[in-house]
């Protein structure tokens, strides 16, 4: 960048996301002190702890947690980043020349008449204001009546089939269970960054990575 104003921009926008990143990732980091590593020692052995960082908190969430707060803080991470995963496959399809068939509305507005990524929600071509409503109904139905263990008989933290979905998961013996598990988790922390890094780009002007590496 030739313009230092602009620069210096660019960079209080990374910053700001590597402290959200930070916060997502809040359940594991390793103790900074004696008490810390007190109140952490029970969770040292959990899914997704793992070399280089170990127990990674460095907001202290789990300060005096007990196993209950651990597992409601799991639970937020993995829903977040199953979403991370789908937002971010969801913008590189469109930016692929990928679109659904047909109208999104009754005036005849093709999907591929409107912009991929945040733009088709937020701006002057974003999609209609009852198109975004519903896409939050619908999410919201999916939160308090889907998404979560509503027959009781979840087997881990996250497990929302429900007796309904498998795809072979009983199947799998214990160790491929936890593998599995494990892929997951840390594909969605990697989404929940990538989704970020996507949404940071294409509000720079000029819109550089997103929507020109398919020119390469």
């Amino acid at each position: 960048f030739s313009c230092p104003t602009a620069f210096n921009n660019i960079t209080k926008m990374k910053s700001a996301v590597f402290a959200s990143l930070l916060a997502y990732a809040s359940a594991f980091a390793p103790a900074k002190n004696t008490a810390q590593s007190t109140s952490l020692k029970g969770f040292e052995d959990a899914l997704g702890v793992q070399e280089p960082l170990g127990l990674y908190d460095p907001l202290g969430l789990l300060d005096g947690a007990d196993e209950a707060r651990f597992n409601r803080l799991r639970e937020v991470e993995i829903k977040h980043g199953r979403v991370a995963m789908l937002a971010f496959v969801g913008n590189l399809v469109p930016r692929a020349g990928l679109f659904l068939p047909g109208n999104i509305d009754l005036d005849g507005d093709s999907f591929d008449s409107y912009p991929p990524g945040i733009a088709a929600v937020l701006g002057d071509d974003a999609i209609p204001a009852a198109g975004v409503f519903q896409i939050i109904l619908a999410a919201g139905a999916l939160e308090l009546f889907v998404m979560k263990d509503v027959t009781g008989t979840g087997e881990f933290i996250g497990d929302f089939r429900n007796g309904f979905i498998d795809f072979g998961w009983d199947t799998f013996d214990e160790d491929e269970k936890l593998r599995k598990r494990g892929i997951e988790l840390n594909n969605g922390r990697a989404a929940m960054m990538g989704i970020l890094g996507l949404m940071m780009h294409e509000k720079i002007d000029g819109n550089p990575v997103v929507g020109l590496f398919l020119d390469y």
